[in-house]
């Protein structure tokens, strides 16, 4: 730069040759020049710029064309601010800013850029301002870093908050909260716990263990791993607190020393999950049993069967439809999951095949009633004993007889209990049997007290079959193989 100075026409500038220059103008430029840091002296009203060479790094593309020239035209795209910078200054005062974002076209492109910009008067022979001194700093790259910095910790900020598991940071030996995120706040309920020890923020878990866990966490600088824990939370204030079940990691937070500043908690409420699979256990428990007792039920039908029958096609047939019956009962409690069944389908589904196209003789009525498994089944398998009896002997033999089913609940007892009453009409007079045959032992003993704890009644009258089906509606007590 210096020289480039020497070789300037000078005297084509307001402020004339070098030869004429005031020793405070020629004492300021030798200090400008020798300084490393980017420097521009605003000389005169007009502000004719003369720089050192640190400042030609910053002009960039603008270089040499700014030396000489007045500094509204040179910075023709920041003249209202320079203009500001030359008043300021020459009245005597001094500017500093600090990150002044600008638009500068130093490379014949708009850029934004940011410096620290310090402007001081120059005080020549007469005693005033003669020019402004005027300290450049870029710092685009800092301030671009920074935002980009604050721009990712807004990200990981905001990351942390939408992670689908909780994530806390506790601060200090007493667990200060620090940061919460939002699946944190789902878990422990909406409540203050930003700047709050543990102990304070939810007090219910004091006398759970996790405490003394991070505690410990804190002491050893060791990571600790908890699969499947209960805890206890009061996630409404006005509700005792809820189990949840847990899985987490509480894992040390360490300084540039390596000393342990606080705890990082992340993990996930497996409650869900880990009720759904002990309800899978459950199920598979309750199938295999079920599966047990089918499987002694389809035995006891054909042994019993087999004994009694007077030939193997009658064996045959009273096998298949006892077994038939057995699983329409099966079909509807599947489609429930075996969570139970309403009566009237159960009643449909046994009553189905006995009934005549286009004509019903068989009538059923009673209010809608949940069933157990255990009743639906034992009420499937004896409707299909009684309407497999009236088939061959009662009102279903002619054309006339009818059936009329109905129920009730009767809640004057300790607990409910279905009364179910199965009326034959219009049939053949009836002859009560010399011997108790399978069917009518099947229907007493599926609701008989050491199963169901139930019982059933057949009375053989004179002018049709009735049947009275007493059983409890609840699950039976199902004894340990």
């Amino acid at each position: 730069m210096s020289e480039l100075m020497r070789r300037f026409d000078w005297g084509s500038t307001s402020i004339g040759p070098m030869e004429i220059w005031p020793q405070s103008l020629r004492t300021t430029i030798s200090i400008m020049l020798r300084s490393p840091i980017p420097m521009v002296l605003l000389w005169g009203l007009d502000g004719i710029m003369i720089y050192n060479d640190a400042y030609t790094v910053f002009a960039a593309g603008r270089h040499p064309r700014l030396l000489g020239s007045k500094v509204l035209e040179g910075w023709a795209e920041v003249a209202d601010f320079n203009a500001n910078v030359m008043r300021v200054g020459m009245a005597g005062g001094t500017l500093s800013y600090r990150d002044q974002e600008l638009t500068l076209h130093r490379n014949n492109v708009p850029e934004q850029v940011w410096m620290n910009l310090d402007y001081s008067p120059v005080i020549d022979e007469t005693g005033k301002p003669g020019g402004v001194l005027a300290i450049v700093v870029e710092t685009t790259e800092r301030v671009l870093a920074e935002r980009r910095n604050v721009a990712e910790k807004d990200r990981l900020r905001e990351l942390f908050h939408q992670a689908p598991g909780f994530m806390v940071i506790w601060n200090g030996p007493n667990h200060v909260f620090e940061f919460v995120n939002e699946a944190y706040y789902r878990l422990v309920g909406q409540r203050d716990l930003i700047g709050k020890p543990l102990m304070e923020a939810l007090p219910e878990v004091i006398d759970q263990g996790f405490i003394g866990q991070l505690d410990e966490v804190y002491r050893t600088q060791e990571t600790y791993v908890g699969r499947s824990i209960p805890v206890y939370l009061r996630r409404k204030p006005t509700q005792e607190p809820e189990q949840r079940i847990i899985d987490f990691v509480f894992q040390p937070i360490r300084d540039a020393e390596g000393r342990v500043t606080g705890i990082f908690a992340e993990g996930n409420d497996v409650t869900e999950r880990v009720r759904s699979e002990e309800h899978q256990l459950l199920l598979l428990n309750e199938l295999n049993h079920r599966v047990k007792n089918t499987l002694a039920t389809v035995q006891s039908i054909a042994s019993q069967t087999l004994r009694t029958a007077t030939s193997t096609q009658a064996a045959r047939e009273a096998i298949e439809s006892r077994l038939f019956a057995l699983s329409r009962a099966h079909d509807v409690l599947t489609r429930e999951n075996w969570e139970g069944a309403w009566i009237g389908e159960v009643v449909s589904e046994a009553m189905h095949p006995f009934q005549s196209v286009g004509h019903s003789r068989i009538h059923c009525h009673g209010p809608k009633v949940r069933l157990p498994p255990n009743v639906a089944l034992a009420i499937a398998m004896a409707l299909q004993e009684l309407a497999t009896n009236a088939v061959k002997y009662g009102s279903l033999s002619n054309e006339a007889g009818k059936v009329r089913i109905s129920w009730q609940v009767d809640e004057t007892r300790d607990s409910p209990h279905l009364v179910l009453r199965w009326e034959e009409s219009d049939g053949p007079s009836v002859v009560p049997p010399t011997r108790r045959g399978f069917g009518t032992r099947l229907i007493e003993r599926s609701l008989s007290q050491g199963h169901l704890a139930g019982e059933a009644k057949i009375d053989f009258a004179a002018d049709g079959v009735v049947c009275t089906i007493d059983a409890p509606l609840i699950e039976a007590h199902e004894e340990q193989d």
